[in-house]
C-alpha cells in the first residue's frame, strides 16, 4: 500500500449542553466555533440523561486532518 494515500484525522470530543427548561442548547455556537478552527463537525454522542431519560448533554465529536 502506498504511504501517500494514507490519510490520518485527530479527534477532539467538545461536551454540548442539550436544551433544557432552564437553559439554552449550545451545540451550534460550538460547531461554528470548532469549524472557523478548522475542525469538521462528525457527530454528536449522547453523554447524560436525567431520571427521566431526557437528555442533558452531549459530545460533540470534530476531525481535521493531520
Amino acid at each position: 500500500m502506498r504511504r501517500d494515500l494514507i490519510k490520518i484525522y485527530n479527534y477532539i470530543y467538545v461536551v454540548a449542553k442539550a436544551q433544557g427548561v432552564f437553559g439554552d442548547a449550545d451545540h451550534r455556537e460550538l460547531i461554528n466555533k470548532y469549524s472557523q478552527e478548522g475542525w469538521k463537525f462528525t457527530t454528536a454522542i449522547r453523554n447524560d440523561f436525567d431520571g427521566h431519560g431526557i437528555i442533558k448533554q452531549y459530545d460533540l465529536v470534530f476531525e481535521k486532518e493531520n
